[in-house]
């Protein structure tokens, strides 16, 4: 299916996974925080944002702790980092959930970072996109690392009117700090 023109501005969804994070006997999965190695890409993350003025003018972030700490070292790249609400429903969340908090966001917001997980947030950036710049696609299908960010784009007059296979994948990309 290709991505067609919709009707409404250009809305951009940017998804990011959460970077690499540590597994510390007896913590439960939703407490987990990040390894050294997410300590550093998760900046990285950042200022790849703001490098690409990609920058979000709301962000959604699953409640993991993991998740809130790669939104809060990619932040902290920007002068003003946008406002962030923290939802239960995107931990370990679907396409169905995913897109269900997704469609919820004011028309006002042009520009969206997903922080979360995967394989949902793989899933949704496969589902969304109809089509893709280059090799785009067939590089989120191979693998969606840690810190991974994918950029969709789509017109629509609401993220209501967001629907599978809507929007054109026009970025992906791995950043990675550099190691101490």
């Amino acid at each position: 299916m290709i991505a067609r023109p919709g009707s409404g501005p250009l809305r951009r969804l940017v998804v990011l996974r959460h970077a690499k994070s540590a597994r510390p006997e007896g913590v439960a999965d939703h407490d987990r925080p990040l390894a050294g190695r997410g300590r550093r890409d998760a900046p990285a993350a950042g200022r790849a944002l703001a490098q690409s003025d990609r920058l979000p003018d709301l962000a959604l972030s699953s409640t993991a702790l993991r998740a809130r700490q790669t939104w809060e070292l990619a932040s902290a790249q920007w002068g003003t980092p946008p406002p962030v609400h923290y939802d239960a429903r995107l931990y370990a969340a679907g396409v169905p959930d995913l897109l269900e908090a997704v469609r919820e966001v004011p028309a006002d917001i042009e520009t969206l970072l997903l922080v979360g997980h995967n394989p949902g947030l793989e899933e949704l950036v496969l589902a969304l996109a109809g089509d893709a710049l280059d090799d785009t696609l067939d590089r989120v299908r191979a693998k969606y690392p840690t810190s991974a960010i994918a950029v969709l784009d789509w017109h629509g007059a609401t993220w209501r009117a967001l629907a599978p296979g809507a929007a054109l994948l026009t970025a992906m990309t791995v950043p990675r700090g550099v190691p101490r």
